[in-house]
């Protein structure tokens, strides 16, 4: 079911898709496609040898299992909102964080409300644009 979900998403064209210009661009961009549904615009979000920490206690290395990993969390059918909290940039790297909010299926498939913290480390590009090398969506959780 999950991949007949992913494979009903309606493409996006990559000519129209806003590249990350300031690291602090990354998480607005991965929200906005989130809820778009836009599978192949978050992988553009990532280096090819990223690591994804999702869900909690999994570690998703390079783009391939990534890619898994954001269709089946998009099958889930997040809605999401986040503000950038921090942008730390030391040449080329740049650490950033931001808390988030999102309505999601549950494992039940009932809808529930869910908050963090995240932390990233991104690159610069040779083009000038920033990816994800290091993405830790659930950085700090509430306590409960």
């Amino acid at each position: 079911m999950m991949a007949e979900h992913a494979q009903s998403l309606s493409p996006v064209d990559s000519q129209v898709r806003r590249k990350a210009l300031r690291p602090q661009d990354l998480q607005p961009l991965f929200v906005e496609r989130v809820n778009a549904r836009d599978l192949e615009g978050l992988e553009e979000l990532y280096e090819p040898d990223a690591a994804l920490h999702y869900p909690v206690g999994h570690i998703a290395q390079g783009i391939e299992e990534i890619r898994l990993v954001l269709r089946d969390f998009l099958a889930a059918e997040p809605l999401m909102t986040a503000e950038p909290v921090s942008a730390v940039l030391a040449g080329d790297l740049a650490l950033t964080s931001g808390v988030w909010t999102m309505e999601i299926a549950g494992p039940d498939g009932r809808p529930f409300h869910a908050t963090g913290q995240t932390a990233e480390v991104a690159r610069r590009q040779a083009d000038g644009t920033w990816r994800m090398i290091i993405d830790d969506p659930d950085f700090v959780r509430p306590q409960d």
